[in-house]
């Protein structure tokens, strides 16, 4: 959600630097934009406003900035509505201390009320103004200003990223609880920030910060220190991918570049994992997981995999279960010698992280199934599977829901055994193509004309369709703004079915001729008495087609790889109709990227 961007080094173009790193930081979400400077001989300075960064551009212009330190941030409202006055950074009583936070300071009203009743003016409604004051009031007790940082953060409960200026010093100093901070190091420069894209075009060097780590940023270089404040040796890491690739690439949206980088997506995500000749799967060097049961944990989209990879599981006779990792983490099942498995796209999701240092400390194996190498998940669990679908900017997940589930199949293919495993393997080699395929001939933007003006949307599937039939749900409702849910294709007569009408199309992903293909053809044929039009998404091994008004083609395939596919069409229905209603899609109201608040 929120961002954070820091920088020292840059000298004059530290400024600059920073509304470029905030711009980079735009897909994850926010309401508000701020930034601060200072120097050695300079007082901090801010300027911050409620509304987007080309808002924060215009206010910069009429006023003077100074200094070659600087803090910038954009907020997602928690603590107070959007306004001036709550953007970040927020400063003390004296103006010469700026902060920025991301994440829930869950003992902010007590700390503010002790503040307040020791003399301290708030001008804010957020629980991040507390920070500030904090390190003020140690500061006046003589403490020097990395010591009043430290003292300050230790006062806090809660998930936080920190980072803070204090007047007349050149450094950044940061600290981390449960929110995720990188460092970005060159000869001449390091930077800070919640993402890697905030500072990926000047390197791709970068240093993960763990919890209870604390950062020092100079002007000469960089320190990380543990609570007691003993220099902790940290590992430089490589970002491989290349910064165009967070660019649109000519497209109107990232998110249709990302829904049309799926054959690459997919073909990163099985090359060298895959051999067709041999019917076998290298998923690296995850050691011996032999699961006897599968709990998989997650939210969102990620949870539309998991339930998708739970089935996976399930089909090779090992006891397998998704759950929504708020609820997992609030109320654990019995895990027993299960395997739990998170599934994050950025490996910084708050609830499933929760929900795993549950599972590891009942003694339970973990695995992550996420895109983002030195991510939090993935240093903090047993084992990680990466998905490589690289970088994905548009708020709603596309790319790495395909790449989720096609890695989902090598964790089922290289842990459990099958009888049709050949044909899976088969399948997965094809699906590169077959999705670039659809990609070329999809009717969706035709579907999307007719239904725009749908008063809600319906999607149903069976089997490995339905988390497919919930996820196309999600992303309706996502980015146009439209009523939209997804059933298994059998609840419709248990209650939904009185919703439906003329105005509600009915989206039915039906595939194969199998038992469950056919009972969902009875289903649409319930829909279709009802008045509501039909969208069969379907292969044309069934008679779907003959009872919808619109068809979306699908090659025919494995099933497993036919849920991959038939996503594609809702995704690109969905894309067009947001269009059409000129909803903006790349940043849908009140949504962020990584949710990093529970």
């Amino acid at each position: 959600m929120c961002g954070i961007i820091g920088c020292v080094g840059r000298g004059d173009e530290t400024l600059d630097t920073l509304v470029h790193g905030l711009s980079k930081l735009e897909y994850r979400g926010y309401d508000s934009a701020g930034v601060a400077l200072t120097s050695t001989d300079e007082p901090v300075s801010i300027c911050k406003n409620a509304g987007d960064i080309d808002g924060l551009k215009q206010a910069l212009e009429s006023v003077s900035l100074s200094g070659e330190v600087g803090i910038g941030h954009t907020r997602w409202s928690t603590h107070g509505p959007p306004t001036d006055a709550n953007a970040h950074p927020h400063q003390d009583c004296h103006g010469s201390v700026a902060v920025v936070h991301n994440g829930i300071i869950e003992n902010y009203q007590e700390l503010r009320d002790e503040l307040v009743g020791a003399g301290h003016t708030f001008t804010s409604d957020t629980d991040t103004e507390v920070i500030p004051h904090l390190i003020e009031r140690e500061l006046e007790d003589g403490a020097n200003p990395e010591a009043a940082v430290r003292s300050a953060v230790a006062q806090l409960d809660g998930s936080f990223a920190v980072a803070v200026v204090v007047a007349g010093t050149e450094s950044v100093f940061a600290a981390r609880n449960d929110s995720p901070l990188v460092l970005g190091l060159t000869e001449e420069a390091t930077f800070l920030a919640s993402d890697v894209p905030a500072f990926r075009d000047f390197t791709d060097q970068v240093v993960y910060l763990d919890d209870g780590e604390f950062a020092r940023l100079d002007a000469d270089g960089w320190t990380v220190t543990d609570t007691a404040g003993t220099v902790v040796d940290k590992e430089v890491n490589t970002v491989e991918w290349d910064p165009e690739e967070t660019g649109k690439s000519g497209y109107d949206h990232y998110m249709l570049k990302e829904i049309h980088e799926q054959p690459r997506a997919l073909r990163q995500c099985l090359r060298g994992r895959v051999d067709e000749l041999s019917a076998s799967v290298d998923i690296g060097d995850l050691g011996d997981l032999s699961p006897t049961g599968v709990q998989f944990v997650a939210c969102g989209t990620s949870y539309h995999a998991a339930l998708y990879g739970a089935q996976l599981f399930q089909a090779a006779g090992i006891p397998a279960q998704a759950f929504l990792a708020s609820e997992y983490a609030t109320g654990v099942p019995p895990i027993g010698d299960a395997l739990v498995v998170g599934v994050t796209q950025s490996g910084e999701t708050a609830d499933t992280l929760s929900a795993l240092r549950e599972a590891r400390s009942r003694g339970a194996r973990t695995l992550a199934v996420t895109n983002v190498v030195g991510s939090t998940v993935a240093r903090e669990c047993d084992h990680a599977l990466y998905i490589r679908a690289g970088p994905e900017i548009g708020v709603a997940a596309s790319k790495t829901f395909a790449s989720q589930l096609a890695a989902l199949n090598l964790l089922a293919l290289g842990t459990t055994s099958t009888d049709d495993t050949r044909e899976v393997i088969a399948a997965l080699r094809d699906l590169p193509g077959q999705v670039q395929s659809i990609l070329d001939s999809s009717a969706a933007e035709a579907v999307a004309e007719l239904y725009q003006d749908a008063d809600a949307y319906f999607f149903i599937g069976r089997g490995q369709q339905f988390p497919v039939a919930l996820e196309g749900a999600l992303k309706m409702k996502e980015i146009t703004y439209k009523h939209a849910e997804g059933f298994a294709a059998g609840e419709l007569k248990h209650g939904p079915l009185a919703l439906v009408t003329e105005k509600t199309p009915v989206f039915a992903v039906v595939t194969g001729d199998d038992e469950r293909a056919r009972k969902t053809v009875g289903n649409i044929k319930e829909v279709e008495a009802r008045d509501a039009p039909v969208v069969a998404v379907t292969d044309g091994q069934n008679d779907a087609a003959r009872y919808a008004d619109e068809v979306l083609e699908l090659p025919e395939t494995h099933p497993r790889a036919a849920a991959v596919l038939a996503n594609i069409h809702l995704q690109l229905v969905s894309y067009h109709t947001a269009a059409l209603l000129g909803r903006p899609i790349d940043k849908p109201r009140n949504l962020a990227k990584s949710v990093t608040v529970e």
